[in-house]
């Protein structure tokens, strides 16, 4: 009895993890999102660039999460500085959506 009783309590908090995960990006718009990141990160994340290249399959669906709900690139540029929650949703959305473990990996193009 404990032992199933064991079993059950570790596969629901596995499947709230990893669920919980999964859905963290969920809100942004990911089309505006490649747009901006285009528009406003690529200038300094392509190849050969002081702050090095940066695309969605540089990082994992999780590594992108983290980055961003860590502020990691908040007080540095003040291009990152001037977008709105929204328009950071998205990049986020963006970068997640096509990151290295995800279903459709992608450079920005």
């Amino acid at each position: 009895m404990m032992k199933t009783t064991y079993s059950i309590g570790l596969g629901l908090l596995l499947g709230l993890v990893l669920g919980s995960s999964a859905l963290a990006a969920d809100g942004g718009n990911p089309k505006k999102g490649k747009h901006l990141y285009k528009k406003e990160c690529k200038v300094c994340h392509s190849k050969g660039d002081a702050a090095g290249e940066l695309t969605p399959m540089t990082k994992t669906m999780a590594q992108w999460d983290r980055f961003f709900e860590k502020d990691l690139h908040k007080g540095k540029p003040e291009v990152f500085q001037k977008l709105s929650e929204k328009d950071l949703k998205d990049i986020q959305q963006f970068l997640y959506d096509h990151a290295a473990d995800s279903d459709q990996p992608q450079t920005c193009g």
